[in-house]
């Protein structure tokens, strides 16, 4: 099969779709929109503000998670601290740890906030030891690789995400958890966005997750922005990594958004930082 038939791009848009995968959507369920930023949309001031005005934009409730490995990636390089990554997935030692906690849970996640605040958006910057919002157990070892203290999110406390909502808060939430033991742990921007939006759609909201970067989709040509696949399924994912059309930091980016589509969540999608609204990228299907 021709690489073209693989990844082909469909024109016609997918319909918003209501308590996919069995969640337990109430009636009349409210609905929250779940904005995920990653990539260079972060590290750049225009790109970043502009997000920021559209975020603000949107109608109903919202909630930001923000990633920025590129950040601490040079960070870490002026500290003289070693990047590793498997996978799209940081490698977390002792030092790197400190670096993660620093920019996520310091210089980025309060700048967002500070920025929100000046559009007149009353944000809360939250990570999730943040009154143990989201909890995390310690990563094991996988085809033996350490990834040092990385966490794989074990429960998000939705109810305390949801006051804040109710009381007209917008949560910005940083990539860090906790095991309840004490200790941080990096855990995957992407992976807390799936899980909060599951968690929100478990309390009875409509939920819409959108993962947004500086790219127009999922890319069937890395180089072609024409190339967006409009379409992904759990199995067309499988056969799209065989091919190699898909590898690095999309391979958690479409795994949790899976995820995400089968706990219920009722549109998900990967697109640009400029469609926040979802009118074009990649649409994630769960069939």
């Amino acid at each position: 099969m021709e690489l073209k038939n693989r990844a082909e791009i469909l024109s016609t848009p997918l319909p918003r779709r209501e308590g996919q995968g069995g969640g337990p959507l109430r009636q009349g369920g409210e609905s929250l929109t779940i904005i995920k930023v990653g990539g260079a949309v972060v590290e750049d001031d225009q790109q970043l503000d502009r997000l920021l005005r559209d975020f603000v934009a949107l109608e109903g409730r919202k909630i930001l998670v923000h990633g920025g490995g590129r950040r601490a990636t040079a960070i870490a390089s002026q500290l003289g601290i070693e990047t590793q990554m498997v996978d799209g997935r940081r490698i977390t030692d002792a030092p790197m740890l400190e670096v993660v906690t620093m920019v996520y849970g310091g210089l980025v996640n309060k700048t967002i906030v500070a920025r929100l605040q000046a559009l007149g958006v009353d944000a809360i910057g939250l990570t999730g030891a943040d009154m143990d919002c989201i909890r995390s157990h310690r990563r094991p070892l996988r085809n033996g690789i350490d990834y040092g203290f990385v966490g794989d999110v074990d429960a998000v406390e939705s109810s305390k995400i949801a006051h804040f909502i109710e009381t007209g808060a917008t949560p910005v939430v940083a990539p860090l958890t906790h095991d309840g033991q004490g200790k941080l742990l990096n855990t995957n921007a992407d992976t807390i966005a799936s899980e909060v939006a599951k968690a929100m759609a478990a309390q009875g909201y409509a939920v819409t997750l959108v993962y947004c970067f500086e790219k127009a989709g999922v890319l069937a040509r890395a180089d072609d922005e024409g190339s967006v696949i409009s379409h992904i399924t759990r199995d067309s994912f499988q056969q799209l990594v065989a091919d190699g059309i898909i590898s690095g930091g999309m391979l958690p980016k479409i795994e949790n958004a899976i995820a995400a589509t089968q706990a219920g969540v009722s549109r998900v999608l990967i697109t640009h930082s400029t469609d926040l609204r979802g009118e074009r990228g990649t649409v994630i299907v769960d069939s």
